[in-house]
């Protein structure tokens, strides 16, 4: 979600008062619409006459919260690495390009705002605001509201109206988040310490020169990507921003448990507090999936 704009004139515009319903009605929040729920990918982003499709682009979006991970297409597996250790500097500033956001989302008229909870790349103090455009079925362009972009998004899946969100908090800050949108989910385990408003983590780096220490810091933020029920593995993470995860169990999924009243808790009890804001699944899938406490 990057911003834009896209201003269509037909006939003869006419000036509206700010107190006028139109107006009005152009600044209510609301939840977006239902055609836009589901499993989305990014087919491409055009900035001025420049079409490019860098990206893997997962976006989830649920009736009231969304997760949205990116990593580029020519980011190296690193086979061999099981940890930050395993690599080297270069391959640190590698990292740095990827991103990613968990958060909710709000409608006004056709201009969504994606309100960041929690992201991988810093802060730039502006907002996460595009007008949306619907194409048809499944399909949907992004504008940024200066008309700096323009993406195209493809729907991959509906989700079948079930969604589930968990999140948990710790000294008043998210902590970890899972969306799940049918069978796909977006993980998400924050960093210990926000990062300060920057352009960007290569420019946090180049401006702070931070030692390696640091930059691993700023680099341990998990984005994780992947499908509920797995071929051989079930809740299996098929790409991330920990390269190392990919491909593995989702061990966030095996901390979660049905409850004798249908909710669902920790199976162990910790120093997180946790909330479920959003679950459609019936009681017979989440105890499938999660099993009882």
């Amino acid at each position: 979600m990057v911003p834009l704009a896209l201003v269509i004139l037909v006939g003869v515009a006419v000036a509206e008062s700010p107190h006028s319903d139109s107006a009005t009605a152009k600044n209510i929040k609301t939840q977006p619409p239902s055609w836009m729920l589901g499993v989305w990918t990014r087919e491409w982003i055009r900035r001025g006459k420049v079409k490019s499709n860098a990206l893997d682009v997962h976006y989830l979006q649920t009736p009231s919260y969304f997760a949205d991970i990116r990593v580029p297409k020519d980011r190296p597996r690193f086979a061999g690495a099981a940890s930050f250790s395993d690599l080297t500097d270069a391959d640190l500033l590698i990292l740095a390009k990827q991103n990613g956001f968990i958060g909710t989302t709000t409608m006004a008229d056709t201009v969504a705002t994606w309100h960041h909870d929690i992201q991988f790349q810093p802060p730039d103090g502006t907002e996460d605001r595009g007008r949306i455009q619907r194409l048809g079925r499944g399909r949907m362009h992004e504008h940024g509201l200066d008309g700096s972009y323009t993406e195209a998004w493809r729907l991959l899946a509906d989700g079948g109206e079930r969604y589930l969100v968990i999140r948990t908090m710790r000294s008043g800050r998210l902590s970890q988040s899972l969306v799940v949108v049918g069978d796909q989910f977006v993980y998400a385990r924050n960093r210990e310490k926000d990062l300060p408003v920057a352009a960007s983590l290569d420019t946090l780096i180049s401006s702070t020169h931070p030692t390696r220490a640091t930059i691993v810091e700023f680099l341990n933020f998990e984005l994780s990507v992947g499908r509920v029920r797995g071929d051989s593995v079930s809740w299996k993470i098929e790409q991330s921003t920990l390269p190392w995860r990919e491909g593995r169990h989702l061990e966030f999924a095996d901390a979660i448990a049905t409850s004798a009243r249908g909710g669902l808790v920790p199976r162990n009890a910790g120093d997180e507090q946790w909330t479920n804001p959003l679950n459609t699944f019936s009681l017979q899938e989440l105890e499938a999936l999660f099993g009882r406490q």
